[in-house]
């Protein structure tokens, strides 16, 4: 008689022993899975691309090069999708962007006499930096070969122009109008805006600066005595016996060179015909040291540099381009060895590659990877610094755009009395200084983020400049320099009287002061209880403070 217990035994061993032999292959499986996934993953990160196509020198189609290297190049490709912060951004890929001479009037006023003032709009994703300018009014005036230096993927026609020699073709090129330059490079066939070619040596990837303007402008900077605390590569050199000029693609470390390459053209820089595009770094970055450039160095005819005549006053105006990287040198971030593309360009995993997005873009657009690696902070309390520092400086910007307008209508009332240039130079030398800060931080494209108590600084002293500025006509000519103001196009009416900025809304008429008045305190916030400049009723003003004391040789009106 057979015992079931025994069968039952017998048949779970036979059960157990299966179960076993097949979680024992599956386990074998699933490791040799992993083993061969890791050594893929190995693989992978020894060589992170597989060249499928050769590119060279004259590649600056960046579809080509996004064969080799299709993960920078489908982030790249983003850069045409519409992003917007609160102070920057644009309408997207649809339309051209918003005008901000339409939104902020009264830069429109502050560039009469200069092309901006016809179209001055907000900025675009890299996509579109060449058919954004092919597209703007501004080309209406004659306009120089050099803006494409920033624009297009230029070196190969800067090669051919010279022969081989790309320093020689851009130095032929600001003699050039900007349709003859432009319309040379479509039919070379390649009219594609900065590209990979112009970042990147196309045999190794590696960084590199290519743009005749940076390379002489920090070659300058690198010879002079200014501080260079973020550029220790710099500081090295100037230890050296300097026998060879600073060559970056030479002396730059690797960390520096992913701000030099965006330094190529986030900078601020003179682009017309009577000279070279010229980088104005010898006595500093910062903008007074960009300032100080300018008033010593004139034009090949001897004639002192400007880049317009103001229309309405006829000051000899300094235009900021977009100084980026002259600011961002004056912040904590680029002394703590940040660099731009940490934040502008961050890492990201494609796979077992780690990659830089070539999305580039505002990092309050990706706080997570740009910031958070860094700032152990919620994206909430983060943004929320953010924001505050910029409205600091959109506000002091604001504030000094009414004291620089307040300035211009006390300068065009003068004027309309008889006063001379020459009784007028104190005050047109003082709106140029007023202009020029002004203009250095609405230009720049971070609104006072990138070193923000110097981009207040620079504020508050353009509003002082300006104020200083009113006073010294005031205390010349009085109150019959007043007048009604301008709008900010400049135009009058029919019956020969300026518009006023709206309809039916004049702007507020510029403060009177007594001859032993100083400039007023315009860096303070005035009282909610009166207009700014106002005096209080039956009561004896007090004598106000610049923020920033004249400096020696400066004009200034009496303190």
């Amino acid at each position: 008689m057979t015992s079931p217990p025994e069968k039952k035994t017998w048949l779970s061993s036979r059960v157990f022993v299966i179960a076993l032999l097949v979680a024992s292959v599956a386990t074998s499986a699933a490791i040799a899975a992993l083993l061969v996934n890791i050594f893929e993953r190995k693989v992978e990160e020894k060589q992170p691309y597989v060249r499928v196509v050769n590119v060279g020198e004259d590649d600056t189609d960046p579809a080509q090069w996004g064969k080799n290297w299709p993960a920078q190049y489908d982030s790249y490709r983003r850069t045409a999708i519409a992003t917007r912060t609160r102070f920057g951004g644009h309408g997207g890929s649809e339309a051209l962007p918003e005008e901000k001479i339409a939104r902020d009037p009264w830069l429109k006023r502050m560039f009469l006499g200069y092309a901006f003032s016809i179209d001055y709009r907000d900025r675009r994703g890299h996509a579109y930096m060449l058919s954004d300018q092919e597209s703007t009014e501004r080309l209406t005036k004659p306009q120089s070969g050099s803006c494409l230096h920033c624009h297009a993927s230029i070196m190969p026609l800067y090669r051919e122009l010279g022969g081989g020699n790309a320093m020689k073709g851009f130095e032929q090129t600001y003699k050039m109008s900007y349709q003859e330059l432009n319309k040379m490079l479509h039919d070379s066939g390649r009219a594609y805006p900065v590209s990979c070619v112009d970042c990147h040596e196309p045999k190794t990837m590696a960084l590199r600066v290519t743009r005749p303007g940076f390379i002489r402008g920090i070659q300058v900077f690198a010879a002079s005595d200014a501080p260079a605390p973020a550029m220790p590569s710099v500081e090295l050199w100037r230890e050296g016996d300097r026998k060879q000029p600073y060559d970056p693609n030479r002396d730059a470390s690797r960390n520096e060179m992913r701000s030099f390459v965006c330094g190529q053209c986030h900078v601020e820089y003179y682009c017309s015909s009577k000279m070279p595009l010229t980088f104005p770094w010898s006595k500093g970055l910062r903008a007074d040291d960009i300032e100080a450039h300018w008033d010593t160095v004139p034009f090949p005819d001897g004639t002192p540099f400007l880049d317009y005549a103001h229309k309405e006053t006829g000051a000899p105006v300094l235009k900021a381009q977009h100084p980026e990287f002259e600011l961002f040198n004056q912040g904590i971030h680029a002394r703590s060895g940040v660099s731009c593309a940490d934040c502008h360009m961050p890492y990201m995993r494609e796979g077992a590659t780690k990659v830089s997005d070539h999305w580039v873009r505002s990092p309050l657009l990706n706080v997570n990877r740009a910031c958070q690696t860094c700032h152990r902070f919620s994206e909430a309390e983060i943004k929320s610094r953010v924001d505050r520092i910029q409205q600091t400086n959109f506000d002091l910007l604001q504030r000094g755009g009414k004291a620089l307008m307040a300035l211009l209508d006390t300068i065009v009332g003068a004027k309309n009395k008889g006063a001379t240039p020459e009784q007028l130079k104190s005050a047109l030398a003082l709106q140029r200084k007023a202009q020029w800060r002004l203009d250095f931080i609405a230009a720049e494209n971070s609104m006072g983020f990138h070193a923000p108590q110097e981009a207040a600084r620079i504020l508050g002293e353009a509003a002082d400049y300006a104020r200083q500025g009113q006073v010294a006509v005031l205390t010349a000519f009085g109150s019959a320099a007043t007048q009604a103001p301008s709008d900010e196009s400049g135009e009058q009416s029919e019956s020969g009287e300026p518009k006023s900025a709206e309809a039916g809304a004049p702007m507020e008429a510029p403060a009177t002061a007594p001859k032993d008045a100083a400039p007023p305190r315009e860096a303070t916030r005035p009282p909610t209880a009166a207009p700014a400049g106002a005096a209080k009723a039956n009561s004896t003003p007090e004598p106000a403070r610049s923020v920033t004391p004249s400096k020696p040789g400066e004009p200034t009106g009496p303190n």
